[in-house]
């Protein structure tokens, strides 16, 4: 199995992206901490997995001892630390009109500054194993839609943190930190943030083949999937990478014709 015996902790596991990718890694030999803000859904995963691979805390990342509280149980339930997945963001639209900086703030500490406490705090655990960073930000990092600025600037940040750190905790610590940028995924808080904008039950069966040339759109699996090889040891010394997973190439795609 490719992650066995890693211990690798997951935020924002209790639902989409995270979910998937925390038991893809229960799946490949590790055990997790999982993470979130609803409790429910965390208990029923962790069942799922089982006690003996997983572990769960609730709390928000807003929240100072939130980075220290998630280290020191992985250490204490399971005695080391081999990886991080910094999975959790709001994903909230906004525009020029209505992003006041204390709105961008929020938003910033929430994509941006809480990976990197996250990051800090685990440092100790992962110089011991020569762990891994690998943190989820999105396509919307290298620009942006109209209607997610403040969403896609903490995403941009988050990029321009994994370039910069992935040089030098590796040179420096030998711990590696990677990015994966999804695209447009099919998440539960996708299909329901849509229906929320007004669009039908099944909106995601007919999309336009300008966002969706397979016909449909990500699925979470297949993030989940693509964050195993940069957990694993297959990655190698690769660090400080930011990869793009998405059906068309986002930047300089030429426009659909008339």
């Amino acid at each position: 199995m490719r992650l066995a015996e890693k211990v690798i902790i997951v935020t924002g596991s209790t639902t989409g992206i995270g979910k998937a990718i925390a038991q893809r890694c229960v799946l490949e030999g590790a055990s997790v901490v999982i993470h979130g803000l609803e409790k429910d859904l965390g208990q029923a995963l962790c069942r799922s997995i089982g006690p003996d691979k997983s572990l769960l805390h609730i709390q928000d990342l807003e929240e100072d001892s939130a980075p220290a509280a998630l280290v020191e149980q992985a250490l204490r339930r399971f005695g080391k630390l081999d990886a991080i997945v910094n999975n959790a963001a709001w994903v909230v639209s906004s525009n020029i009109d209505n992003t006041t900086p204390d709105f961008l703030r929020k938003v910033i500490n929430i994509n941006t500054v809480a990976p990197l406490a996250l990051i800090r705090a685990a440092l100790p655990a992962l110089r011991k194993t020569h762990g891994t960073v690998l943190n989820i930000g999105s396509v919307n990092a290298w620009s942006g839609e109209p209607n997610l600025l403040a969403y896609s600037i903490s995403k941009g940040a988050l990029l321009t943190l994994t370039r910069n750190l992935g040089d030098v905790l590796f040179r420096d610590d030998g711990v590696r930190v990677n990015q994966i940028n999804p695209g447009w995924v099919l998440t539960e808080k996708e299909f329901q943030r849509k229906e929320e904008q007004g669009l039908e039950h099944d909106w995601y069966r007919d999309l336009s083949p300008f966002h969706a040339p397979a016909g449909r759109l990500l699925k979470p699996d297949e993030i989940a999937a693509a964050a195993v090889y940069w957990l694993s040891d297959e990655s190698g010394p690769v660090s400080g990478q930011v990869v793009d997973l998405e059906q068309y190439p986002l930047l300089g795609r030429n426009l659909p014709k008339n």
